[in-house]
């Protein structure tokens, strides 16, 4: 999977300003991280598809997935709980900023790792 510069420059100002954050490239694409915990990431998929991944909790996704705009992030035929993903083209600014506060919330209240 191709890194997408310009969309992980996107998750890079919407993060702007908050504590804690580090980034690094895996899956493909460009992870954010908060206190060491997996938060969410920019990634262009192998068909072309540029997508937002945020880490939301297991409890939250399920509500999520019943936004259309919403799908489970998915390794190989297997879903990851609490991980969903958002099309570019469906995240604007403002529904960016909605659902890394619902990340940062969840992510935020896991324990720092050492």
């Amino acid at each position: 999977m191709p890194q997408d510069a310009a969309l992980a420059d996107r998750m890079r100002r919407a993060l702007a300003g908050h504590a804690g954050i580090t980034e690094k490239r895996m899956m493909g694409g460009t992870i954010f991280l908060l206190n060491g915990h997996m938060l969410s990431g920019a990634r262009r998929e192998n068909e072309g598809a540029r997508r937002f991944m945020f880490r939301i909790g297991k409890a939250q996704a399920a509500e999520a997935l019943r936004d259309p705009i919403v799908r489970p992030l998915m390794q190989g035929t297997r879903k990851m709980g609490g991980y969903i993903l958002v099309d570019n083209d469906d995240c604007p600014d403002p529904v960016l900023q909605h659902w890394l506060r619902r990340a940062l919330q969840f992510v935020a209240a896991l324990p720092p790792k050492s």
